[in-house]
């Protein structure tokens, strides 16, 4: 029989118990108080080169003015240069990294012109650098890690790096690059890293006064209330729908708090019945879009709610349904020897009938087996995947819609379509028994690390991700969720994972670990 435990807070041992669950705070997936970073001075580097000999650009100068006007608008002290030579770049560089320090500010640096990688290094390009071969890069251009070490050496308390810098063929057409774009990087404490594109790709310079990219991350800054990442998200999808996949902007982000350009006028925790309204629109809100055949309906709630707590599903089937549009998604170049990043695994969503994979659950502190079971796909929809006699049901990445026993789920989000070192999202979904009784369950999620995870079915090179949150109902228990597990590339199921269950006063209700014995993929 079909049969899968994770993220299963109505098992018949928890459901025996509830009455005797106190009650506890909301997951702070719920809630955001005023951010640390609320109030500190702001402090821009902005650097535009387009006068390049060999290879001149139209919008970079005109980029950088124009976020330069709009970084000030937002209450940054900014230090714009257009079209820099070499010692200028490196000066001012220089000099940013010591103001950040002196000041303890949020910095952002921006840069649009040529960029290039050599080595899994990136490169800014001054305009006076005469490169003549690829060796001439690392003396006349400026390493992005020059950049880094002064932001890590300045210690302050946040940073953002935007790069525009993809343009193709940055030396002219007598020396064209072995690489496209730039290298794949993982953001540094505290940081967010943004590419015009994703990594190995390059970005348009736009046919209008702005390039592409720059475009659509102006209107995004203006917008009020706005959170810093969800501005990059929207970005990202603006670019990808004008462009129509081929230029897709990419970031790398452990930032650990909130940050605005444009913060409310009062910033406070939101109450449990706030959170809770909020979810039952979003909920309405998913429930009609979650099989739209169209991408418009789709893109409307991305843009509403670019973090939202059905973003990751949704984005899921955004893809689905613009490669069925046709449209060419293009990938992200990474590779396990680029030693700047742990690169970027995006599921396997090819589900085959006759998937099959055995799974062992023990208790967690003991080791001793609970039970062994096996899951084989049986059938396909265009968004499920059911297994055995069809009592048990996933979406295409592994989400639960379906248990055995009759209960259903709606927009969870515990697996999602890619990850990344530092990537962060929130699952809030509602589940509902075979008796049609309710309950909601919230998770923070977090990608942690990238390793080397040995379990029976062989050992893999997986991406760790933390949960926490909490599950509760209309009965009245409440109960915290913690959980730990590992996905990896070329298996479509998660190959391992903790999972505990406690009550507000530590009463341990699971603690079990769940290994994949084997498996087999057509």
């Amino acid at each position: 029989m079909a049969y899968d435990p994770m993220f299963d807070p109505l098992r018949r041992r928890l459901l025996q118990g509830a009455a005797a669950v106190g009650a506890m705070s909301l997951c702070p997936a719920l809630s955001f108080a005023q951010s640390s970073l609320y109030g500190l001075p702001r402090h821009a580097l902005v650097i535009g080169n387009s006068r390049y000999p060999n290879s001149p650009l139209d919008n970079p100068a005109n980029d950088a003015k124009a976020i330069a006007g709009e970084l000030k608008a937002s209450g940054f002290d900014v230090n714009l240069l257009l079209d820099t030579g070499r010692d200028a770049l490196l000066n001012a560089i220089e000099a940013y990294g010591k103001q950040l320090a002196a000041r303890k500010a949020v910095g952002l640096f921006y840069f649009a012109g040529h960029g290039a990688q050599l080595a899994w290094r990136n490169y800014l390009l001054p305009v006076d650098a005469v490169i003549k071969s690829m060796d001439d890069v690392p003396a006349r251009a400026v390493e992005l890690n020059t950049l880094l070490q002064g932001l890590t050496r300045a210690k302050n308390p946040m940073n953002v790096i935007v790069l525009d810098a993809c343009r193709d063929n940055p030396f002219g057409k007598g020396l064209p690059t072995e690489q496209k774009g730039l290298s794949q990087f993982d953001a540094p404490p505290g940081s967010l890293l943004a590419y015009a594109t994703s990594p190995g790709n390059v970005a348009s310079d736009g046919s209008g006064s702005n390039g592409l990219y720059t475009e659509h991350l102006l209107r995004e800054l203006k917008t009020p209330e706005a959170k810093i990442e969800d501005v990059f998200k929207r970005v990202r999808l603006a670019v990808r729908r004008r462009s129509n996949g081929e230029q897709i902007p990419w970031e790398s982000t452990s930032l650990e708090e909130d940050f605005y350009f444009h913060p409310p006028k009062v910033i406070s925790k939101i109450s449990d019945e706030e959170a809770t309204r909020r979810f039952e629109g979003e909920l309405a809100i998913w429930e009609r879009i979650k099989t739209a055949t169209e991408p418009v309906a789709l893109e409307d709630y991305l843009r509403r709610y670019p973090s939202g707590l059905f973003s990751e599903v949704a984005q899921l089937r955004l893809d689905q349904v613009l490669a069925k549009a046709g449209e060419r998604k293009i990938d992200i170049a990474s590779s396990v020897q680029n030693p700047f990043s742990k690169g970027t695994l995006r599921i396997d969503t090819r589900v085959k009938i006759g998937d099959r994979y055995s799974y062992r659950e023990a208790h967690a502190s003991t080791n001793e087996e609970i039970r062994q079971y096996t899951l084989v796909v049986s059938q396909i929809t265009e968004t499920e995947v059911i297994y055995g006699k069809g009592g048990f049901v996933t979406d295409l990445i592994g989400n639960w819609i379906k248990f055995n026993d009759g209960r259903t789920l709606t927009g969870a989000q515990y697996f999602i379509p890619d990850y990344s070192l530092g990537k962060r999202w929130t699952s809030r979904h509602r589940s509902i028994s075979a008796k049609g009784n309710p309950y909601d369950t919230v998770v923070d999620c977090k990608v942690v690390a990238r390793e080397s995870r040995t379990v029976p079915a062989g050992t893999f090179d997986a991406f760790r991700i933390e949960c926490s949150g909490w599950a509760r109902g209309e009965s009245g228990f409440n109960i915290e969720l913690r959980s730990r597990y590992w996905v990896a590339p070329g298996v479509r199921r998660y190959i391992e994972g903790f999972f505990s269950q406690r009550t507000a006063k530590g009463t341990v209700l699971q603690d079990t670990n769940l290994q994949l014995m084997s498996f087999s993929q057509t």
